[in-house]
């Protein structure tokens, strides 16, 4: 952890609560909302946890917020997350379903903005790593999907590409979680955006997606 983000938690220690100590996501949003010693925090307009309908079973991954969700509060609500919209629903799913069979939740492995949208840094990942971890105790998905390298890679642990590990089940050890999670990992809309061929990758990875589901009997 860097200077800056070790100082930030040495202060936020003291006045705010832990992780552990939500029981449930408001309480968990309202404590990382408070967190305005971390620098990210102290520069951006909104945290921004999740959105979606949180009886689902299936948790949805990105990496950090930009500008648009940074303005609304909400993850996925610009251009790229119009185009996740669109893909879910192509395969019956959707975040505002009422019906938790048919819905998901959506979060990222980041919750302020980074400055100028730049990559977030190892130390700010694992300052957020703890909070991710209770939300999904929380909600106990069944099913997690990462969108992109960043939440591939610190949820699995595999040091390769988004591409190299795209479309290939793994699993999740989620401390707090009495069992591993089956995991799919999936290209970032906004990769989709930049390079539109890709989307064949990615209608075959939600193929992928709906076919476990409908093995499984989660989202069905």
């Amino acid at each position: 952890m860097t200077a800056n983000a070790s100082d930030a938690a040495d202060g936020d220690a003291a006045g705010t609560i832990s992780p552990d100590e939500c029981h449930s996501l408001q309480e968990l949003h309202a404590a990382l909302d408070a967190l305005h010693h971390f620098p990210l925090r102290r520069m951006a307009r909104h945290t921004v946890l999740h959105d979606g309908n949180p009886q689902s079973r299936i948790l949805l991954v990105g990496e950090a917020p930009g500008r648009e969700e940074d303005l609304h509060g909400r993850p996925f609500v610009g251009r790229a997350g119009q185009l996740l919209d669109k893909m879910l629903a192509a395969i019956g799913l959707g975040r505002h379903a009422e019906d938790p069979q048919q819905a998901v939740l959506i979060t990222n492995v980041l919750f302020w903005r980074p400055p100028g949208n730049r990559k977030p840094t190892d130390a700010e990942l694992g300052f957020c790593a703890p909070w991710l971890h209770r939300l999904m105790q929380l909600t106990r998905p069944q099913v997690i999907v990462t969108l992109g390298g960043t939440p591939t890679q610190r949820l699995t642990g595999q040091p390769a590409g988004i591409l190299r590990l795209r479309g290939k089940w793994q699993e999740a050890q989620i401390p707090g979680l009495d069992a591993p999670v089956p995991l799919l990992p999936m290209l970032h809309p906004a990769y989709l955006l930049r390079q539109p061929a890709q989307k064949r990758l990615a209608w075959r990875d939600l193929l992928t997606l709906r076919a476990f589901l409908d093995e499984h009997g989660a989202g069905s």
